[in-house]
């Protein structure tokens, strides 16, 4: 299963508003097939992985991250009824799909089948692979992160706005990482129009990876831009994943909204002292508020700088 998770995770922010999962058929101790969800999609990964298997998926184990779908679609065939044609002798599932087309129903027909079905194999790890697509079947908008990349004392600027480079390469790096597994990148007006960011993947061969640009705010936006009016119109962009950048102003709203899900803070071993700070007004009104809402996720040194991953705590 951990195999099947690593291959998943080549397929984040590439299919669309399909999850992306990952399959590993095995037959007597060997490996016969693997796949993962495919750009846009489609093929699904357990397709990928029985083209691949052929006649040898026949009495193997099939390990997949998400339960097969069991539902019709024009884009392509279940793939529940798929491995019932393939006869595997045992299907490992991570996770009970919460698409209600599915919901179990996968898992139904195998087992009625004959199939010996596992589940909640690497259940915690899956939904972090997963969290995009089960944040919008759960809430209906997609999972989002607050990147947040900061002086010591919280400031993302100078007086007069010069922000180029607060962390090092290494941190950029690791962000650019971010954005190429998101499905959208978000920054407000004031940003788009100010500093005419790219919001590109600039790390050799991810270039091709193009997240979608959003602004958040009222006025016309740049050509390939879409814009939401509020932080709660993300639910309309059909997509998993949004990757919110900034600014202050934005990152504030978002927080205020209680629309993050993520906080990932990069912190320069530098002090700016007088600046723009990071963030503006979240609506706290006690200091005993602010409390209990996140928990620590991650924490590593990247090169000179910090990066600390927070989970919001339900």
């Amino acid at each position: 299963m951990a195999a099947a998770l690593s291959l998943a995770e080549r397929g984040i922010g590439r299919t669309g508003l399909n999850p992306s999962v990952g399959c590993i058929i095995v037959k007597n101790g060997i490996v016969v097939g693997r796949g993962w969800t495919q750009p846009g999609g489609r093929p699904h990964a357990e397709a990928m992985a029985l083209a691949q298997a052929g006649t040898a998926a026949s009495g193997s184990t099939i390990y997949v991250t998400l339960e097969p779908c069991a539902h019709v679609s024009e884009r392509g065939p279940a793939c529940a009824r798929l491995l019932l044609a393939a006869g595997p002798e045992k299907v490992v599932v991570a996770l009970i799909d919460p698409d209600p087309r599915t919901a179990g129903e996968g898992m139904t027909a195998l087992n009625a089948a004959g199939i010996q079905v596992v589940t909640g194999v690497m259940a915690s790890e899956a939904r972090q692979s997963l969290a995009g697509y089960i944040s919008r079947m759960a809430s209906g908008r997609p999972f989002v992160t607050l990147k947040i990349a900061s002086s010591l004392d919280g400031k993302i600027a100078m007086v007069d706005g010069s922000s180029r480079w607060i962390t090092s390469d290494i941190a950029r790096a690791h962000s650019h990482v971010e954005r190429a597994r998101s499905d959208a990148i978000l920054v407000g007006a004031g940003t788009v129009h100010a500093d005419a960011p790219q919001l590109n993947v600039r790390l050799p061969g991810l270039g091709a990876m193009l997240p979608r640009k959003v602004m958040l705010g009222s006025g016309e936006a740049p050509q390939g831009w879409e814009v939401v009016r509020a932080p709660g119109d993300i639910a309309h962009l059909g997509c998993n994943t949004v990757l919110v950048e900034g600014g202050a102003v934005t990152a504030s709203a978002f927080l205020r909204e209680g629309l993050v899900d993520r906080l990932m803070l990069y912190r320069a071993p530098i002090l700016i002292g007088a600046g723009k700070a990071c963030l503006a007004d979240i609506g706290l009104a006690r200091l005993a508020d602010a409390h209990g809402r996140w928990q620590l996720s991650d924490s590593r040194s990247l090169g000179k700088d910090r990066l600390e991953v927070y989970e919001r705590a339900y």
